[in-house]
């Protein structure tokens, strides 16, 4: 009698033990697409302030709505800022994960480049040492500013470090993990370096921290049924790179969500270079309808906020480049009003954000809840307001501030659940 083959036993085994992880990541991403808001948008309700009508209105508003909404909708107002880095690792699955949970209608995956020359989702060029474990893995001699020990195995170099995704290939990128944005640049071991998470954010999801290609993203974002946001990063390498140049660079990141079918309408492509957004405007237009041009001209010593005359270009200039949408941080569109009596805001829009909608440009702000508690002063990101709030609640009139008076079409946010709740209970979008 002849032995029967084992063969199919194999392969049915084979195939039962696939599926729990295939189910499981199906279930995740569904999971993911329903919409939870957690405790946080009710506890910034209620630290709000009632200084004015403007502050009781407000929240009385959103506390009324607070109290009588359970269906919560995805809004494309709401834009998750590297996903929810308040308290999961930036550019991560699990980040992307939870800001569609959140609700965020659009997710963000900052596009940077590997050694050869892969697109990948980072911050920053050279922010591995800062934001996954590579220093404390055999990849650290690759970087470019590697750690330095001294005899008695003590770090000496903290202060210098810098590992590039250009450093390695995408084989070895995949082999990192990502963790909470910091490094201790005083510290004498990997530990002490590695451990330098902001009182304010958390370590408690740090345990797994998947990093993410650019496709990878383009991928999860449309199993998750929201936009997207890709942001070209500055190179920190000199262009060309490797035969690639920086029209090359441009156009492969757009390339990536031609190949995906992505729809053009579907995708915000940002660049703090003016000549990224000018290039897609002209050499993409389908995509450069929505191109949006990231200003950060606040580090020119020649340049001030409140002073049109020292913006080169200048509002008009930008609008006759076709340039569709220009996005700031927060605080540039926003100025105080420390003499406000109860029917007035405190709060109002800045010179820089009455001549942008002036001039006809769409206006995107970032980043909310990027700072420690606004009970400290000096927080960078509410910096022109600073003399008139007190408390984290105070977020929520600046928010309000953005959508009803400067008007803005979207607000990055590291936890994208406050600006969803927000949209979710106003009529400023619509």
């Amino acid at each position: 009698m002849q032995k029967p083959s084992s063969m199919p036993f194999l392969i049915g085994l084979a195939m039962l033990l696939l599926v729990p992880a295939t189910v499981a990541a199906q279930d995740v991403v569904s999971a993911a697409r329903h919409i939870t808001l957690g405790p946080r948008p009710l506890f910034l309700v209620q630290d709000m302030d009632e200084e004015t009508r403007r502050s009781r209105e407000l929240k009385t508003e959103l506390m009324h709505c607070a109290a009588s909404t359970s269906d919560w909708q995805r809004s494309d107002f709401s834009i998750a800022h590297r996903g929810a880095p308040m308290q999961f690792p930036e550019h991560t699955r699990e980040a992307y994960l939870a800001g569609a949970q959140m609700g965020a209608g659009i997710l963000e995956c900052d596009v940077t480049f590997t050694a050869d020359q892969e697109l990948v989702c980072r911050h920053s060029q050279c922010d591995l040492h800062s934001t996954t474990n590579i220093v404390a893995t055999d990849l650290a001699q690759k970087c470019s500013v590697p750690p330095s020990f001294n005899e008695a195995g003590e770090l000496t170099n903290a202060a210098d470090i810098q590992c590039c995704t250009s450093d390695i290939s995408l084989a070895e990128y995949r082999t990192l993990q990502g963790k909470m944005e910091g490094a201790n640049t005083e510290a004498s071991s990997v530990e002490a370096y590695l451990s330098a998470t902001p009182a304010w954010r958390t370590d408690r999801y740090s345990s797994r921290g998947t990093l993410m290609t650019h496709t990878e993203s383009i991928e999860l974002f449309k199993a998750l049924g929201v936009k997207m946001t890709p942001e070209l990063k500055a190179p920190s390498v000199e262009m060309p790179f490797d035969g690639m140049s920086q029209v090359d660079y441009a156009q492969k990141m757009i390339d990536e969500y031609k190949a995906a079918d992505v729809p053009a309408s579907d995708v915000w492509a940002q660049s703090f270079n003016l000549d990224d957004v000018r290039y897609w405007i002209e050499n993409e237009p389908t995509f450069g309808r929505q191109a949006v041009y990231l200003d950060d001209r606040y580090g020119l010593d020649d340049f001030d906020h409140s002073d049109p005359a020292s913006w080169s270009p200048n509002m008009e200039e930008l609008a006759e480049m076709n340039v569709p949408i220009l996005a700031p941080p927060l605080w540039m569109l926003l100025a105080s009003n420390s003499e406000a009596g109860d029917d007035q805001s405190r709060i109002v829009p800045s010179v820089y954000a009455e001549r942008a909608k002036a001039a006809g440009l769409d206006l995107i702000a970032w980043s909310f809840e990027r700072s420690g508690p606004l009970s400290n002063d000096g927080e960078w990101y509410h910096r022109t307001t600073d003399d008139v709030i007190d408390s984290d609640g105070d977020k929520l009139l600046s928010l309000d501030v953005l959508a009803r008076d400067v008007g803005i079409i979207g607000m990055f946010s590291d936890w994208p659940a406050i600006v969803t709740f927000y949209d979710n209970c106003t009529s400023t979008q619509g």
